[in-house]
């Protein structure tokens, strides 16, 4: 009995290891306000450098209208379908869905073709599944405060 656990034991080493040498992860820091909400820095194709508050609840990234008249205007935004969201005190509200081009998770974890959900006004940027699935598996650490993804690209 024994033996069989050391092997079995041995083999998952192994096998974890090929894992991740054929998938290396990225380490990306969150900060956070206290508030139990976390923030990564990122950066959206055509837009430039944005703060995102990660929102593993939310099953779309969320951008605002200010955002997605700038997209728009060069051509990184694409329409894709309008939604119900059911908002986090239950109100529903219709929303738009684009297609945005690509967005950068820190420094180094490009995604391309992001279905974005539209919010009104200057909302702030949510980082939700809709992004975060394209890095699964990922891992959501408050202490300390990071994710870890898998499936990035350093550059496009």
């Amino acid at each position: 009995m024994k033996l069989s656990t050391t092997l079995i034991a041995v083999f998952t080493v192994f096998f974890s290891q090929t894992i991740t040498a054929s998938n290396p992860l990225t380490i990306i820091s969150m900060e956070t306000t206290g508030a139990s909400t976390y923030y990564v820095q990122g950066e959206i194709q055509g837009l430039g450098e944005v703060r995102m508050m990660v929102d593993t609840g939310s099953g779309y990234s969320t951008i605002n209208e200010e955002t997605l008249s700038v997209l728009k205007g060069q051509g990184k935004a694409e329409y894709v379908k309008d939604l119900v969201g059911i908002l986090a005190n239950g109100d529903k509200m219709v929303v738009k869905v684009y297609k945005i081009s690509a967005l950068n998770i820190g420094s180094n974890c490009w995604l391309e073709n992001i279905e974005v959900a539209v919010f009104p006004g200057k909302t702030r940027q949510i980082l939700g599944l809709s992004a975060l699935k394209k890095t699964s598996p990922f891992t959501f650490s408050v202490d300390p405060p990071e994710l870890t993804l898998s499936n990035c690209v350093a550059s496009l």
